[in-house]
């Protein structure tokens, strides 16, 4: 029996990537990634360290369907959405840099601007805990996008969800200035409109990217 995440994770492999209409490019799709020695060395002082620990966990148990290490994103749902939640990790530097990101209404039902739950069941518009892979690229509903795939128990169904990477204007930063919170997704990791193209430039396709609560 072949679990859901496999069947993603081979949907993935097998869709073809379409050019995103601003011309951002996946310029690391070729590359060949060298992990560290000793990843379980790397400090990165703006995350949670038990985070960031299940975090690289999740890297090695998955590294057959992750194909390049050398860069991550996690996200850590215990903050709330204003706070820049999203961090991109330089597995091999440590460097980190931080975005906002929207979590979905269904995992915020009152709108504190706190995830409150998570869950992998269609139509709930909740955000997904555990491993993601980064696939290809399209334009849909919400404009360029980015496929994922789920790899744990508690994300598979993503694909048939239909949980992506996009852009919104309820995840820009004047938002927080103007109501203390970002807007809610329908469970996609929404990223402001101008964050778009830096998120997509640092993951590219076939990365982790790691969403839990601390």
């Amino acid at each position: 029996m072949i679990s859901g995440a496999a069947v993603a994770v081979g949907a993935l492999a097998r869709s073809t990537v379409e050019p995103l209409a601003s011309g951002t490019q996946d310029r690391d799709i070729f590359a060949v990634a060298t992990p560290p020695d000793d990843p379980g060395n790397i400090t990165a002082p703006s995350l949670d360290p038990r985070l960031l620990q299940r975090a690289l966990a999740a890297l090695d148990e998955h590294a057959k369907a992750i194909r390049h290490r050398d860069r991550i994103a996690i996200v850590d749902f215990s903050a709330p959405s204003s706070d820049a939640r999203l961090h991109f990790l330089d597995v091999a530097s440590g460097r980190v840099s931080r975005l906002l990101v929207a979590h979905g209404s269904g995992s915020d039902p009152r709108h504190t601007g706190y995830l409150e739950r998570f869950s992998n069941t269609s139509g709930s518009n909740a955000s997904s805990e555990g491993a993601f892979l980064t696939g290809d690229y399209y334009v849909g509903k919400h404009g360029r996008s980015q496929r994922l795939a789920g790899l744990d128990p508690t994300n598979d169904n993503a694909m048939d969800r239909a949980i992506v990477i996009h852009g919104a204007w309820y995840a820009n930063a004047d938002m927080i200035k103007a109501h203390g919170k970002l807007g809610r997704s329908q469970g996609c990791f929404a990223v402001g409109e101008h964050s778009l193209d830096e998120m997509f430039e640092h993951l590219g396709t076939g990365r982790l990217l790691y969403a839990a609560r601390a």
